[in-house]
Order: structure tokens, then C-alpha cells, then sequence
């Protein structure tokens, strides 16, 4: 942590100026108190921890509540610790001559009360982010600071009144602000907090409810306001905390999650849930690319769900012919009414799995009721149906335990079958559809694993269920003799131990929350915001996976039509509302900050061709750097020489599988390159990339992943 001193401002020679203390040394001072109340609050939260950790564990509720003081504490712990005094982003100065507000990663006050920093999700917050020229917001002036290594490096001033420069403000180019686009990239996103934007800061505090489309082109700072978003509303929206869903974030491929994994945990969330579309399914981490285009658009389509429940009620059917079930006291028959009566009884959307056992219960039922022997109990009865083989034989015929994973593949073995559950394909269809190992898992299959499993439910539900009713049995056999001991035992006046006779204080010593559980599937939801960036690559098949996660219809969708490798011929609305959701909210982020001028010059012509109405966005920037072309022979060379020349920063070969990835270097496909930024980009022979629209996007993408310069070689 920086120490208690003035000397947080550590500007360079050729920033002398801005060191003038009229300019610093409020700033100085209010960073000292800073300093001291983070030194005294980490002390109390760690003290506070301790007691938490050495404090008995309880049982039900009070152990949930200790552990979530536990991760509470140990959060906020973990992000004090982690930035020091660089919590603070800057300051804004209010118009009215009121005290300069100081904006902070956390909110923090002094051991008085008085407010040091505000959180940066906090209304008092949104003029740092959000003011402009034309709006304001009440400022005289704003400053956002560049730390280094816990000191100020830089600070970066804007005047929104002719008075502002009272408030001690120094004009200068924007320093700070350009630095930090055309700093030296990592194999982790920067931190951006204290540079983003008003176009972007509006979109991040945009309201949860429906859908909102972050539509914008390469550089505009999607991905930072996905992430910064999930940050916000999970600060501002109660409806969306972890105890009530939480927030599920959705990334294109592993590369792009590890590239921003240290984003939220630096914003004090640790609680979000991210994830590729395939970790949502098991059979995803080994799923191939499906082949032909044309089975993987028959699989896309949103109505292959319907062959799916058309699968799994085939398994559902009550027989066509009556049974006759033979007890100690009658012989009881069931006729056809009978069983569907008992197929019609699990409650409506219970899982297969789990109304099987609704089914069962309800035949049996059937059976006992139909008994009018007054000698015949009803426990005793429904015992003996319950063990009748030839009875569980019928039932287990007609309402099966199913996989998910033998349902879709008996579609991909079975023409008949795939005719009955999908009527509307043509046979050429059908035919292409069968393959040899109806388990050869790909990406486009995926969606309907997932739809099996949602309608089908565990498949171990029922021996799970046994298991535990068997050991909660055994459970209260103990304690049964537990009490039996303590009542033998009580030598009391007044023999407090005999009201453990009572059978519902006896039931009330087995604690089954307690008993081993299933793992739950952490992935399954449902949610109550999902964010999902590349939003624009998505199937409909794909987006159902989703949709099936986030019951309350509230998702963040970033995305940009020119980069959908499919194409994307609709506008946002139609595609969203297609695939039900009809409440769709638009933003677009034009303004380019990452990719220089240079560059954007030679990429927007290329997805232009392809898609004339591409939102290219504009760049704020230029390095001077032309993009360079050469020969692929020189790959190597070029690569050498500019890490001999940048001891920091990230390069990035594309389109050359075989060479060689190391710390500083990345080897990706166009595919994998999409969401990161790399300082030097290297494009080999780009023209086999593909054709048509595929092709010019993965060009297009690839070329604008380059902050600093561009280099494309081709084979001669």
C-alpha cells in the first residue's frame, strides 16, 4: 500500500508544471487522509474477518449468513489490498463552488464519517463519467489521474466553465487519456476504469429491465462496457444480487474470458458466473465444428426444440392395452383411462425424469384406491404394488429414464424416429441429419443436448432420491436410539427427556439439509441478467440455451453486425424479437479508441465490400505508423525485431497456426483473435481466410486487434 506521504505525485521531468503545488497539493492532502483511512479500515476488516472465521459455523441459516459475512468481508479485503491508494480514479470540481468530489473504485470515509471517495457506481459518480461540453452535469471541471505502480504519473484535466480554471485545473492535451489507448497491452485487459467514456458511461448505467443492444464496430469499448455493466448493475439493481440470481457473463471462446478475467474481481465482483456458450453444456468441451453448413443450418433454427420434446414425449405415452395388477386381496384392473389418468398427474413442466416418479406414484394410487377390502390397509397395499415386477415392468416400458444425450443421438441414427419428432423436413433433410456415431458431438448440437436436458432432468433422480429417503431412514433409526438412551438416562424430577417421545421432535433432531446432496450444476440458472458479448455470432438454437438461463428476459447484448462471420441481414430488433425478445433497447458506440487511424483506414474497405452498411466507427487516434506488407518469408524477422525494440507488450501472428506462441507472442486464428488487442499484429497470407462475407470478417477482425501497428505478409 502507498505510504502516508505527499509524494504520490510523481510526475515526469517534462510534466514539471503540472507538479505546481497550487495544482497538486489538495489533491496531496485528501490522498493522505485517503491513505490513513485505508490503512485503518483494512486493519478493522481483518480484524473483523478473524472473529467471523474463529466464530462457531451454526447450522441452516446462520451458517449461510456466516459464510456470506465471510466472502463479504474477504472480497472487499482482497480489493483494498489489491489497488491501495490507485482506488481513487480522480475528482470532480462542482460548478456551484461546492467541495470537489473524489470518485473511487470502492466508497471509503474516515474515522469521522466524513466521505472520502465515492463509489464509482454511485449517482454522486455519474458527472466524472458522464459530463461533457454540451451537458456538463453541474461541473466546473473534472480530473482523472494516471497511477503507475501507486503513484500519479499523470492527471488529465477538462473545463467545462470558463471559471473552472479557478479550480486549480491544467490544460493540457488530453495527456493522460491518449497515453493510456496507446499504452503497451498485456496477456490481461488494462484497467479502463478511469478513462471510459460519456457514451459509454451511459450505456453502462442503463437501466436492467429487457433487453439492451451494445451494438458498435471494432474499439469502441463493447467489451469494457459489458463488463463494467455487470460491475454497475449488480452494484445499483437489488433485483439482480447474487442471492437472487445473480449475473450470468458469456464470452465468445476461452482466450477472451482469461483475457478479462482480472476485470470484475478489480471492481469488487467476484460473484459472476462467466462462461463460453459450450460450458454450458457438458458435451461442449469436446464438440467439433459441424462439417457441412447445411446440417449445421438445419440445427440452428430455433424449432429443432420442438423435435426434442417430441422425442421425449414419445417416451411418455400411456399403453394402448389395460393390465391386470394381482394383490394378497384383489385383483385390480387398470385399464387404458387408468395409466393415462396417471401420466396426466406430474405437475405441468416437471422434468421427465422427476414426473416419472409423480407417474408411478399416482398408478400406484390407482391400485390401492380400488382396493375395498376393509382387511386391506393401505400401506400394506401399496407396498405390494409397489414390488409387483410385472406392474413396474409395463410402467418402466412406457415412461422410461432418459439421457439427454440417447434421445438427440437416437435423431441422428433413427429416420423414422426423426421423421415422427420433426414432420416439417424433407427427407433429403432426414438423410442428411443421420451420421455413423450418433454421438460424434459438434458445436451445433450442443443447443439441443441442452433443450434434452432441460426437459429431461436428472437422469439419477430417482436412485438419488432412494439413496437419500434410505439414509434419512437410517438417520432417524439413530437417533431414535440416541433419544431411547437419553430417556433411559434421565434421572431428573421432572423427566424433561420423555418429551423426546414426540415423534415430530424426534424427526426435528435429523437435520436434512445436512445429509449429502447432488453438485448443482452452477451453470443451469436460472439468472436474473445474463451479458453475453459476440453477441452477433449466435444462432437461434443458441440463443434458446440462454433464454432457457435468464427467465426474466434482462440481458446485456454486445455485439456488430459487419462482424457476424455468417452474416447478419436483419437488424438487431428483428433477430431478438425472432427468437423471443420483444423488448429491445438499441445503443451504439461509434467512436473508436483502440485501433488507430492507419489501420482503420486499410480494415474499413475490406468489410465495406461485404457489408456496405458496416458500422465502421471513427478513430480518435493516430500513431504515424503506416501498416507495413511484406513477404510470409519474413514473419520471423519481423516478429524478432519488434521485441527487440519493445521490451513490454503483447504481439499477435494470425493466420500461421504452426508458428510458435510464447509469453510475449500469440499464435490465433481469426476465431480466437476476436475480443482481444494486441500491441503488434501480424496477418499472414489474410486472402486464405476465406471468402464471401466469412472471409472479409475474419480479415476485418483480424486487422483491427492491432493498438499500435499492423504488418500484413503474404506468400509470393
Amino acid at each position: 500500500m502507498t505510504p502516508l506521504s505527499t509524494t504520490v505525485f510523481a510526475l515526469p521531468d517534462d510534466l514539471a508544471a503540472k507538479a505546481d503545488p497550487a495544482l497538486v497539493a489538495d489533491d496531496a492532502a485528501h490522498l493522505a487522509a485517503v491513505a490513513a483511512s485505508l490503512e485503518r479500515t483494512v486493519a478493522e476488516l481483518g480484524d473483523r474477518l478473524d472473529a467471523e472465521r474463529r466464530s462457531p459455523g451454526g447450522h441452516g441459516q446462520a451458517a449461510l449468513d456466516r459464510d456470506l459475512e465471510v466472502h463479504r468481508l474477504t472480497s472487499r479485503l482482497r480489493t483494498l489490498r489489491r489497488f491501495g491508494l490507485d482506488l481513487c480514479l480522480g475528482r470532480t470540481v462542482p460548478a456551484d463552488g461546492g467541495e470537489p468530489v473524489y470518485v473511487g473504485r470502492l466508497g471509503l470515509t474516515d474515522g469521522a464519517g466524513r466521505r472520502l471517495l465515492v463509489d464509482w457506481r454511485s449517482p454522486a459518480a455519474a458527472p466524472f463519467f458522464g459530463a461533457t461540453h454540451a451537458d456538463p452535469m453541474g461541473l466546473a471541471s473534472r480530473r482523472r489521474y494516471r497511477w503507475t505502480r501507486g503513484r500519479i504519473t499523470d492527471y488529465w484535466d477538462e473545463v467545462f466553465i470558463p471559471d473552472g480554471l479557478r479550480g486549480h485545473a491544467a490544460l493540457d492535451d488530453q495527456s493522460a487519456f491518449i497515453a493510456s489507448l496507446g499504452s503497451d497491452r498485456s496477456d490481461r485487459m488494462r484497467d479502463v476504469l478511469a478513462t471510459i467514456q460519456a457514451d459509454q458511461d451511459a450505456i453502462i448505467r442503463a437501466g436492467s429491465r429487457g433487453a439492451l443492444v451494445v451494438d458498435g464496430g471494432p474499439g469502441t469499448g463493447k467489451t469494457v462496457v459489458a463488463l463494467h455493466r455487470t460491475a454497475y448493475l449488480l452494484y445499483s439493481d437489488p433485483r439482480l444480487g447474487h442471492h437472487r440470481g445473480g449475473v450470468l457473463f458469456v464470452g465468445p471462446h476461452q482466450p477472451y474470458l482469461a483475457y478479462v478475467s482480472d476485470v470484475l474481481p478489480g471492481l469488487g465482483e467476484e460473484g459472476v458466473r462467466t462462461c463460453t456458450l459450450r460450458d454450458l453444456v457438458p458435451e461442449g468441451a469436446t464438440a467439433g465444428v459441424e462439417a457441412d453448413p447445411h446440417v449445421a443450418g438445419l440445427k440452428a433454427s430455433a424449432r429443432m426444440a420442438e423435435a426434442v420434446e417430441a422425442a421425449v414425449r414419445f417416451h411418455e405415452e400411456p399403453p394402448s392395452r389395460g393390465t391386470t395388477v394381482t394383490t394378497p386381496w384383489a385383483d385390480v384392473w387398470l385399464g387404458p383411462d387408468d395409466w393415462a389418468e396417471a401420466f396426466e398427474a406430474p405437475d405441468p413442466g416437471t422434468p421427465h425424469n422427476e414426473a416419472r416418479g409423480q407417474a408411478w406414484e399416482a398408478l400406484v394410487s390407482i391400485v390401492v384406491d380400488a382396493h375395498d377390502d376393509e382387511d386391506a390397509e393401505p400401506d400394506e397395499v401399496r407396498r405390494a404394488v409397489r414390488r409387483d415386477g410385472d406392474l413396474r415392468a409395463a410402467f418402466d416400458r412406457a415412461w422410461p429414464l432418459l439421457e439427454a444425450a440417447d434421445v438427440v443421438g437416437d435423431l441422428w441414427s433413427v429416420p423414422a424416429y426423426l421423421r415422427r419428432c420433426a414432420p416439417w423436413l424433407a427427407a433429403d433433410d432426414v438423410r442428411a441429419l443421420q451420421r455413423a456415431d450418433p454421438r460424434a458431438w459438434t458445436v451445433s448440437d450442443l443447443p439441443l443436448l441442452d433443450a434434452a436436458r432441460q426437459r429431461i432432468g436428472d437422469p439419477e433422480v430417482e436412485r438419488r432420491r432412494r439413496r437419500h429417503d434410505a439414509v434419512v431412514a437410517a438417520e432417524r433409526e439413530r437417533m431414535a436410539g440416541v433419544v431411547d438412551e437419553l430417556i433411559a438416562a434421565d434421572d431428573s424430577e421432572l423427566l424433561l427427556m420423555t418429551s423426546l417421545r414426540h415423534q415430530d421432535l424426534r424427526d426435528a433432531l435429523v437435520d436434512e439439509a445436512a445429509l449429502p446432496q447432488a453438485d448443482p450444476d452452477v451453470l443451469a440458472g436460472p439468472f436474473a441478467h445474463v451479458v453475453v458479448d459476440e453477441a452477433q455470432e449466435l444462432t437461434d438454437a443458441e440463443w434458446q440455451v440462454l433464454l432457457r438461463r435468464c427467465p426474466s428476459r434482462s440481458l446485456t447484448v454486445v455485439g456488430d453486425r459487419a462482424q457476424a462471420r455468417h452474416g447478419f441481414p436483419e437488424s438487431w430488433e428483428e433477430r431478438l424479437g425472432r427468437v423471443g425478445l420483444p423488448d429491445v433497447r438499441l445503443a451504439s458506440l461509434t467512436v473508436n479508441y483502440r485501433t488507430p487511424e492507419e489501420v482503420m483506414a486499410e480494415a474499413a474497405p475490406v468489410i465495406r465490400a461485404a457489408v456496405p452498411d458496416a458500422n465502421v466507427p471513427t478513430s480518435v487516434r493516430s500513431t504515424g505508423v503506416p501498416v507495413t506488407h511484406g513477404s510470409a518469408a519474413d514473419l520471423r524477422a519481423v516478429v524478432d525485431g519488434w521485441l527487440a525494440a519493445h521490451a513490454e507488450g503483447v504481439a499477435c501472428v494470425i493466420g500461421d497456426p504452426a508458428f510458435p506462441a510464447t509469453s510475449r507472442v500469440r499464435s490465433l486464428t481469426p476465431v480466437l483473435a476476436k475480443g482481444l488487442e494486441f500491441d503488434l499484429v501480424v496477418l499472414v497470407d489474410p486472402d486464405r481466410f476465406g471468402e464471401g462475407i466469412e472471409g472479409a470478417v475474419d480479415r476485418y477482425v483480424a486487422m483491427t486487434r492491432a493498438t499500435q501497428r499492423l504488418v500484413v505478409l503474404t506468400s509470393r
